[in-house]
């Protein structure tokens, strides 16, 4: 089985690569879909999370209020780290349980979808990194404009992250989100024939695409 991470800033476009990745026939394993599981009503994660900031964070069913969190959260590193101690041991529990039932199905190829996974120190525990990027100014229109977000909100959130230069420095494959939409699955096409083509086991060039 070959383990690969995918990667990218917000609103760089990984969703949309995940997607075609996903189509093309490789296993996904979505981080966002974990994170909300691990925090589901009766978890531990959740439990901690609201001892450490409050019922405030808890809608009235009792499920997580996301946009209440994240006004604790980006603009404040301490609380920041704090949740991410919380949820991340619960997330990586989680994948280590989708990486082993997909190993036992034989699934060729995984693709764990990890967005902060530079910002976690999660590069190195797979074969390949694939790094979704574009460019800054972009990512805020994406932020403000499809998303509805205040500019300062979007762009708390953009400086949440690594920047992207830091993060091209370590993947093994980036695939440029930017030009006519149409680029974009030839790209991933083109991404999906070289991992089909090399087992690339504990590779280390870089490739733009």
């Amino acid at each position: 089985m070959l383990k690969l991470a995918l990667t990218g800033n917000i609103a760089s476009g990984k969703s949309t690569v995940t997607a075609l990745l996903a189509a093309h026939g490789a296993t996904i394993i979505d981080a966002d879909l974990l994170a909300r599981e691990a925090v589901l009503p009766g978890t531990v994660a959740l439990a901690t999370i609201v001892e450490r900031f409050g019922p405030s964070v808890l809608q009235a069913d009792g499920t997580l209020d996301r946009p209440a969190l994240r006004q604790h959260v980006f603009r404040d590193p301490v609380a920041r780290d704090a949740l991410n101690a919380i949820v991340h041991p619960a997330v990586s529990r989680l994948r280590d349980a989708r990486l082993a039932d997909a190993r036992q199905r034989g699934d060729a190829v995984v693709i764990s979808d990890i967005p902060l996974l530079f910002e976690v120190g999660l590069e190195h525990a797979f074969d390949g990194v694939i790094l979704v990027d574009a460019l800054e100014p972009e990512r805020l229109e994406r932020l403000t404009h499809d998303r509805g977000l205040s500019r300062d909100e979007a762009q708390a959130m953009i400086d949440a992250q690594w920047p992207s230069a830091k993060k091209r420095t370590g993947a093994t494959w980036i695939i440029d989100n930017d030009g006519p939409r149409e680029q974009l699955p030839v790209r991933v096409a083109e991404l999906w024939q070289t991992i089909q083509a090399l087992p690339l086991r504990g590779a280390s060039a870089d490739t733009s695409l």
